[in-house]
């Protein structure tokens, strides 16, 4: 982990008054560089104040305390294997390349700043320099890629049990891959496949949670969005995102062996649209309008429409209003 910018960032993260001439001396940064440097940390959406020699963050920075991080997830996910960057385009991204190239089972990638996360079909994910958390795990799951039907449902029920037990209140689940509490998107899954398709399948699943955003990250973000600073302190990031992963991997354990059947009574008593009427569109087309009767064992999405009872494995879903 490390290059420049975010060395003087973790330099800086407390929000404290620090000098320039011993930061700089201990970088070995002229005044003109270390000027430079710390006007590249806006760029991840950080302000930098002061004056003369003074130099601090107009609000500290959560990053990840990597030592206590590692010990925490080796006592408690012992069969993971963390790796912490300062900067990629996107964790699911780069692991799905690592997949192809052989990683192994487990391996954990997260990231302090994603360049270009991504959400479901396209879609972008906008994170923050400490204000969100997202990483992304690489599994291998023995029957083939048609044993992972339900996949980001099941991840769902365990991130939302972990937020909870992290002090959130009422987590809900959207179909097929939203977090939401009080109507508005806290975090989302994102599944994909490396490389082959038959048995075993590798798959990748990405999580991003959002834990205090600023107001530049929710300009970003084309749709309501909270954090989990919205409950008053929010844990830091280093507990969230072991508590995370301390809860998905028994899940993703399990959903290899059983399937989404064991979930789904729990997923079903977060249903934030259960009885709702929706619209379900699926790369632009409209498939079906009715109200949500819930989801079935291989995670289904079930409507009643004006055709009667109907089953869907993908689509977007909307409210239908009025």
């Amino acid at each position: 982990m490390g290059n420049a910018r975010f060395s003087l960032l973790r330099i800086l993260a407390d929000g404290a008054v620090h000098s320039r001439e011993t930061i700089g001396a201990a970088m070995g940064l002229s005044p003109a560089e270390l000027h430079e440097l710390a006007g590249r940390l806006e760029t991840l959406g950080v302000r930098v104040r002061g004056a003369g020699d003074e130099i601090r963050l107009e609000e500290g920075v959560d990053l990840y305390d990597a030592t206590p991080l590692a010990r925490q997830v080796e006592r408690e996910s012992p069969g993971l294997h963390l790796e912490l960057v300062d900067e990629c385009a996107s964790t699911n991204t780069e692991l799905v390349e690592r997949a192809r190239s052989g990683a192994v089972h487990g391996s954990v990638l997260a990231c302090e700043h994603q360049s270009a996360g991504r959400g479901r079909r396209g879609n972008d994910w906008v994170s923050a320099v400490g204000g969100s958390v997202a990483f992304s795990i690489l599994w291998r799951f023995p029957r083939g890629a048609g044993a992972l039907t339900g996949l980001s449902l099941a991840v769902a029920v365990a991130a939302a049990e972990a937020l909870e037990r992290l002090g959130a209140r009422e987590v809900s689940l959207k179909w097929p891959n939203d977090l939401l509490r009080g109507g508005r998107k806290l975090g989302g899954i994102l599944v994909e496949t490396a490389g082959e398709t038959g048995d075993p399948v590798a798959a990748v699943i990405g999580v991003g949670v959002n834990v205090r955003l600023g107001a530049v990250a929710r300009e970003r973000v084309a749709r309501p969005v909270t954090d989990l600073a919205e409950d008053g302190t929010p844990p830091s990031r280093t507990a969230a995102l072991a508590g995370l992963l301390a809860s998905i991997a028994p899940a993703l354990e399990r959903f290899s062996r059983e399937g989404f059947a064991p979930f789904r009574q729990a997923w079903l008593r977060r249903h934030a649209w259960q009885g709702r009427r929706v619209v379900l569109v699926d790369t632009g087309q409209r498939l079906a309008e009715g109200e949500v009767v819930g989801i079935a064992e291989d995670g289904a999405l079930e409507l009643t429409s004006e055709r009667g009872l109907e089953r869907f494995h993908s689509g977007e879903l909307s409210l239908r209003l009025g």
